[in-house]
């Protein structure tokens, strides 16, 4: 019975924020012109790798729905290095891992987490430039991800209609976030959900503080994100589980970009479309930047005498009953496919 009643605490806390997050994620899908990126992204240097991060942390793909969108991205004559930039910054962060960090880890670490996406993300990028050449390539084949149980519809690569009308527009970015993204997010975020019923339930609180915070605790996030497929909203469920257990902050942190921005299937495509090299140095430098980025959180939440728990209390109590209920039962309804299409088809 505790289990079940965390378990509908720890939903409904979220539920009104992955709304929240859903509708800017949707429209940002609407209106940014993902067939333009290929012009902002092009160059050589340092300049294109920070625009890359910068313009990827706020779409709405995961880490297989970013692969095609990158990889035209990369034919249509963007530098190795600016491309794995936005493969990192995008998959590691958006508007609804955001606003759902802020629901379940509280506001130091929804600042915390883009942040350190974005800077992964440059790391990554400009350690490429330097010990990978380059070699551009052009007018290739179109890319698929080759995943269809990961982004059903055409991967999030769909042509735009440039005379569209704004509110039909809007629109149909609303409903590729309750259909295509909320599909996505569904399993993984039940999963992460449950998981962390269960150590809430289960785990006294901070029963792991003694081991959570070493270099060891880091490098085994590395081991435990880096092959598995899991993105960034649905992960954020399972650090909120973690923190309660006594992990740190930074440790948590090394499990949320590691985890999103990598995966075997991505670390595959990446060594056959850009080269051997190219992958290792993606691995390498999101290990790298993870540990030192978790390191420096963990140092920061020393310093500043942060209470990640006491502010995770504080946002459960933010929002009035009636509206997290309210948001629970819409989010479930949308969750459900034959129920979501009485709506739209």
């Amino acid at each position: 019975m505790a289990f079940l009643t965390n378990l509908a605490d720890l939903y409904l806390d979220a539920a009104p924020w992955l709304l929240l997050g859903l509708v800017v994620a949707g429209l940002i899908k609407a209106w940014l012109p993902e067939e333009r990126l290929s012009q902002w992204l092009g160059g050589d240097g340092f300049w294109p790798v920070l625009k890359a991060a910068l313009i990827g942390a706020p779409l709405p793909l995961c880490s297989c729905s970013v692969l095609p969108v990158a990889l035209g991205i990369r034919r249509a004559g963007a530098s190795k290095s600016a491309t794995l930039s936005f493969m990192i910054s995008t998959p590691e962060t958006g508007p609804d891992s955001i606003a759902v960090s802020y629901a379940m880890l509280g506001p130091f670490m929804a600042l915390v987490r883009p942040i350190a996406a974005v800077m992964s993300a440059v790391f990554t990028g400009f350690f490429s430039l330097l010990a990978v050449k380059d070699q551009r390539t052009q007018n290739l084949p179109p890319i698929s991800c080759g995943n269809s149980a990961c982004c059903p519809v055409d991967c999030g690569t769909e042509k735009r209609v440039s005379s569209e009308d704004p509110v039909n527009k809007s629109w149909r970015g609303l409903r590729y976030a309750f259909s295509d993204i909320l599909d996505d997010l569904v399993l993984w975020l039940g999963a992460g959900l449950i998981f962390a019923a269960l150590v809430v339930t289960v785990v006294p609180p901070m029963m792991m503080v003694e081991w959570g915070s070493g270099l060891a605790a880091k490098l085994l996030m590395l081991l435990a994100g880096v092959p598995m497929y899991v993105c960034a909203t649905a992960s954020t469920p399972i650090a909120a589980g973690l923190l309660v257990a006594g992990i740190s902050p930074g440790t948590v942190l090394v499990f949320l970009l590691a985890g999103p921005a990598t995966n075997l299937a991505t670390i595959a495509v990446i060594g056959k479309e850009m080269g051997t090299m190219t992958a290792v140095a993606y691995l390498a430098g999101i290990c790298l930047a993870s540990v030192v980025l978790g390191i420096t959180v963990d140092q920061l939440v020393a310093v500043f005498e942060v209470d990640i728990m006491a502010q995770l209390d504080a946002v459960g109590e933010g929002l009035p009953r009636w509206a997290a209920v309210m948001s629970g039962a819409l989010l479930l309804f949308l969750a459900v496919r034959p129920l979501r299409r009485s709506l739209w088809p």
